[in-house]
C-alpha cells in the first residue's frame, strides 16, 4: 500500500507541468555542475594534490572539510574546485552582518533592501572565491610535483579559472532557487556528498576483503548507521510547538468567533549542521598554523588537539555548544516573531503580546537548543570513535548525513507543497514534515 502511494505521488510530480519544468530544470543545472567537476584546471597534477590529502589523518583538516563539500573536487583541482561555498560564506557573513549592524538588518526588511543586500553578497562572493583560489594555487605549489611551472603566472590563471568557475556555480544555484525546486546552494552540496557515498560504501567492502574489518564488525557498523540516519531525521524534524491563536473578527450571531487553535513550531535543531562546521573549521586553525610554522613545539601542541585526544574531543564539543547557541541567535529573532505575531492580532495564550512574548520564545528556544547540540555533538563526533573502536578509517561522518538528510527533507517538503496545492497526495498523508516551514516570522533554518 505504501509503495503505491509513493508510486502515485512520483507519477502526480510529471502530471504538474509547472512542477515538471521546476524538477527538470533543476537536473539540467544539477548536471551541469557535475560535468564541470571532470574538467581539471590547467597547469596541475591533480594526483599529488589527491595523495596528500588521503595521507592527512583528519582528512586534510579544514581542506578536508572543504573537499567534502565540493564532492572531491579541490583534491581533483577542477575548474569547480570552490564549488558553492564561496558562496555560502557570503552568505554566512551576511547574515552575521544582519544580526550585529541595525541599518543592515533594516533594510532586510524591505525588498529594495533585499536585492541590495543580496547584490553585495554577490560582491562578497567574488572577492572571497579570488581570495582562495590564489591560496589554492600557492598551496599547489607547495607540494612537490603539483605543479609543472611554478609562479606568479601559474597563480594568475588558476586564481582567473577558479574564481570564474565559483561565480558560474553560484549563478547555478541562483537560477535552481528562482527557477527550480529546493535551495540551489544546498542541493549542489547535497549531490556533492552523495556522489562520494557509493566509493565509501565499496571501500568498507574492501576492508572486508581484506580482512580489515569482520563480517560481524560490518553488520554492526550498518546497523550503527541506520540508527543514526534515523535519528537524524527524528530531530531534523523535532519541533517544539508554541499554542497560539488568532481571533476572526467575523461575527456570529452576535458574538465574536473564536479561531481555531495553531502552532508555531520551534526546531529543535534549528541551526542545521553550521555548528559543526564553525568547529571544525576554528580547532583546525593550531594544526594549520603549526604546519606552515615549522615550529618544533607548536606542532607538538597541534599533537595534542589532534583527532582522537581527549583534549580534541572536549574542545571539540565545547565549540559545538558555543556555536549551536551563537548560530541559533543569529538566524532566530524571537522579537521579530512576537512582532509578527503581534500585527495578526495572535497572541500565546497565558503570555502578554510583545516583549513578553519575545522573552517567553526566547527561553523556550534556549531550552530546546540544549539537547540539539548535545545530539549534533555526538553525531561530529561519532566518526572519530569509530575509527578508534574498529582501527579504520571512516569517512561516512555525521556531517555529510546532517546535510544529506536536511536536503532531502526540505525538497520532498516543497515537492509536497506543490502537489497539495495542485490537489494532489503529497509524498506523506501523516506525518510531520508539512509544518517544517512554521509560522510566518520562523526561520526555515538549514545553512
Amino acid at each position: 500500500m505504501a509503495q503505491n502511494n509513493a508510486a502515485a505521488a512520483v507519477q502526480n510530480l510529471f502530471r504538474t507541468p509547472e512542477l515538471k519544468e521546476k524538477i527538470l530544470f533543476t537536473l539540467l543545472c544539477l548536471f551541469i555542475y557535475r560535468v564541470g567537476a571532470a574538467v581539471t584546471a590547467p597547469g596541475v597534477n591533480p594526483q599529488a594534490i589527491s595523495d596528500f590529502m588521503q595521507q592527512q589523518s583528519n582528512g586534510g583538516g579544514l581542506l578536508g572539510l572543504y573537499n567534502l563539500f565540493t564532492g572531491g573536487q579541490l583534491e581533483r583541482a577542477t575548474v569547480f574546485a570552490l564549488g558553492i561555498m564561496p558562496y555560502i560564506s557570503a552568505s554566512i557573513f551576511q547574515q552575521i552582518a544582519q544580526a550585529v549592524v541595525p541599518q543592515i538588518d533594516k533594510m532586510s526588511k524591505d525588498e529594495e533592501g533585499r536585492k541590495k543586500i543580496n547584490q553585495w553578497s554577490r560582491y562578497a562572493t567574488v572577492i572571497l572565491a579570488a581570495v582562495q583560489a590564489w591560496g589554492f594555487a600557492l598551496f599547489a605549489e607547495s607540494l612537490p610535483g603539483a605543479v609543472a611551472n611554478p609562479g606568479f603566472g601559474f597563480r594568475l590563471s588558476m586564481t582567473f579559472f577558479l574564481t570564474v568557475g565559483a561565480i558560474f556555480v553560484m549563478w547555478l544555484g541562483e537560477q535552481i532557487t528562482e527557477r527550480g525546486i529546493g535551495n540551489g546552494a544546498s542541493l549542489m552540496i547535497f549531490f556533492s556528498i552523495c556522489e562520494r557515498i557509493w566509493p565509501g560504501i565499496g571501500e568498507a567492502f574492501a576492508f572486508l576483503s581484506t580482512g580489515a574489518i569482520g563480517s560481524f564488525s560490518l553488520l554492526v557498523l550498518v546497523i550503527i548507521m541506520v540508527l543514526v540516519v534515523a535519528a537524524i531525521v527524528a530531530v531534523t524534524m523535532a519541533a517544539r510547538r508554541v499554542l497560539i491563536q488568532i481571533p476572526q473578527r467575523t461575527m456570529a450571531r452576535g458574538r465574536m468567533r473564536e479561531a481555531s487553535r495553531s502552532f508555531i513550531p520551534l526546531r529543535i535543531n534549528s541551526s542545521g549542521v553550521m555548528p559543526i562546521v564553525f568547529a571544525q573549521s576554528v580547532i583546525v586553525i593550531p594544526g594549520a598554523m603549526a604546519q606552515f610554522s615549522g615550529n618544533v613545539r607548536a606542532r607538538d601542541f597541534a599533537d595534542l588537539m589532534g583527532p582522537g585526544t581527549t583534549i580534541y574531543f572536549v574542545l571539540m564539543a565545547i565549540l559545538i555548544l558555543f556555536f549551536t547557541y551563537f548560530y541559533t541567535s543569529i538566524i532566530f529573532n524571537p522579537v521579530d516573531l512576537a512582532e509578527n505575531l503581534k500585527k495578526q492580532g495572535g497572541f500565546i495564550p497565558g503570555v502578554k503580546p510583545g516583549a513578553k512574548t519575545a522573552e517567553y520564545i526566547d527561553d523556550v528556544v534556549s531550552k530546546i537548543t540544549l539537547p540539539g547540540a548535545i545530539f549534533l555533538t555526538a553525531v561530529a563526533l561519532l566518526p572519530i570513535w569509530i575509527s578508534d573502536l574498529m582501527h579504520i578509517q571512516f569517512n561516512f561522518g555525521g556531517t555529510s548525513l546532517l546535510i544529506v538528510v536536511g536536503v532531502a527533507l526540505d525538497t520532498i517538503q516543497q515537492m509536497n507543497q506543490h502537489l497539495l496545492l495542485r490537489k494532489y497526495d503529497g509524498f506523506m498523508k501523516k506525518g510531520r514534515v508539512r509544518f517544517r516551514g512554521g509560522f510566518q516570522g520562523v526561520p526555515g533554518g538549514g545553512y
